[in-house]
């Protein structure tokens, strides 16, 4: 389909790489989940979305089910916010975070944004519309040899699943398939994922910008410094731009 939901894809991975940040994230959001609806999976939908998420991050079953535990204790009380800002150059920042402490967690955000000129934090809701929530899942294609299914095949099947789309797409040193669907269905699609026996590279939630924009290398080294910061405090979950 040919839509960009990030950019330059290397250096976004490599940040999501780092385990000793993705994993206490990830915790966070089984913990939240667990204490809004209970620590069943099989009657807590978000809980288990959240799980499945973690699986394909490769998440312990260890650390998994400490987090789940974790919601009944007196510091699994955390609180789920989504932060807009705006950047110079037409850049729109959506912020995930899940936080123990509302008001530390917007002073540091706040924080980030103050150091570069042109860039605010904007009432919440003022962005929402600029982006689509959207269940991504990643494989490689060559999975599918073993699943012994062909793509178009594939796409047919998890049509029940609630797809959306699906593209095919050559990296460095593979080819990577991509699965699309409503925010919705992300456990539908995992599960049809797992009936077909296809391992799954990476699964998360997204918000895909509408109308994504494009800035020249010197704009884009500006802009980093600023998610950078933002992707490293201990409190952000996912930060969303609509940078192509």
């Amino acid at each position: 389909m040919g839509r960009a939901f990030e950019y330059r894809r290397a250096a976004k991975e490599k940040r999501w790489d780092k385990m000793s940040k993705v994993f206490p994230k990830l915790a966070k959001t089984i913990t939240v989940a667990a204490k809004e609806g209970g620590s069943d999976p099989e009657m807590n939908a978000k809980l288990r979305t959240a799980i499945a998420n973690a699986k394909a991050q490769n998440m312990p079953k260890d650390n998994i089910e400490a987090a789940i535990k974790r919601a009944s204790g007196k510091d699994g009380v955390f609180t789920e916010i989504t932060y807009e800002g705006k950047a110079p150059y037409g850049v729109l920042i959506m912020i995930e975070c899940t936080t123990d402490n509302p008001t530390r967690t917007i002073a540091n955000i706040k924080s980030y944004f103050n150091k570069i000129s042109g860039a605010s934090i904007v009432p919440n809701g003022s962005l929402e519309f600029m982006f689509s929530r959207k269940s991504v899942f990643e494989f490689y294609k060559q999975d599918l040899h073993t699943a012994q299914i062909t793509p178009e095949e594939l796409e047919l099947t998890l049509i029940d699943y609630g797809l959306e789309e699906l593209e095919i797409i050559q990296t460095q040193e593979k080819e990577i398939g991509i699965a699309y669907g409503d925010y919705v269905n992300f456990g539908k699609l995992n599960d049809g994922f797992e009936s077909l026996h296809i391992p799954i590279k990476n699964a998360l939630l997204k918000r895909i910008p509408n109308t994504p924009i494009i800035l020249n290398d010197e704009q884009l080294n500006e802009i980093e410094k600023l998610l950078d910061k933002i992707e490293d405090d201990d409190d952000v979950q996912a930060v969303y731009t609509n940078i192509n």
